[in-house]
């Protein structure tokens, strides 16, 4: 699990202190909730957003006797005083996102989030592109797997340990292509991002981050012209301007 979200109902006396408009001191039935990132959030009967909140505090103490919630940032300070407890309690807490198959590991439903792919049962995580798309096929490995656009079509697991994206796209463009400044070749590596890089290096430091898209034919200036997602084209130089 990511956490737990800790739960206070009650009538409460909550109060604001810093500057700007929340600065403030309220009293109501109202139900404070604690995040696992120590966000503390508190809702009253009326409408949709929070009568009182602070965000990923520096620090955070949940006193008893009688409970007391203080969270403080800065020059900021949140404390929630519940005079009459109604229920607290402390329940699991997960990512969620779209469901996209289930955990080999655990049985438990994968989801896709916007860090990747996550089991919300046994916390398991795998990272994905940006613009890959989950396919309802999966892997003998049991995980679904991906299709992304690296200069060509490629659909491979989810987990790049059991199949690698980089690899396919290493296979696929290795030398596949001349460097502008050298005319040696231009390999596929990985250094902080997917590159294309000149093979001379470090004599020659020529190196092009390689885009999302499709290979759709050849820019004016030799270098491969690609195809986005929005249909697009542009060079593997992203500072050329000849397409």
């Amino acid at each position: 699990m990511s956490g737990s979200f800790r739960l206070f109902a009650g009538e409460c006396t909550t109060e604001f202190e810093g500057t700007g408009p929340r600065a403030r001191l309220q009293r109501g039935h109202v139900v404070c909730l604690v995040k696992p990132d120590d966000t503390v959030l508190v809702h009253d009967a009326d409408g949709y957003q929070p009568v009182a909140w602070l965000t990923r505090p520096e620090a955070l103490t949940v006193e008893s006797d009688p409970v007391r919630i203080v969270a403080r940032d800065g020059d900021q300070r949140l404390t929630v005083t519940v005079h009459d407890a109604y229920a607290t309690s402390s329940v699991p807490a997960s990512a969620a996102g779209t469901p996209v198959g289930s955990c080999p590991g655990c049985g438990g439903t994968l989801v896709r989030t916007k860090g990747g792919v996550v089991c919300v049962d046994c916390d398991e995580r795998y990272g994905l592109p940006g613009d890959a798309t989950v396919l309802e096929e999966t892997c003998d490995c049991g995980l679904p797997r991906i299709r992304a656009e690296r200069g060509a079509e490629f659909e491979v697991c989810l987990d790049r340990d059991c199949e690698s994206l980089d690899d396919a796209v290493r296979e696929a463009f290795d030398r596949a292509w001349t460097c502008p400044d050298c005319g040696d070749d231009l390999r596929i590596i990985r250094r902080g991002g997917l590159l294309a890089g000149c093979d001379a290096y470090p004599d020659c430091e020529t190196a092009f981050s390689f885009p999302r898209g499709v290979v759709a034919g050849t820019c004016d200036c030799g270098l491969p012209a690609f195809r986005t997602g929005s249909g697009s084209a542009r060079c593997l130089d992203a500072t050329c301007e000849a397409v």
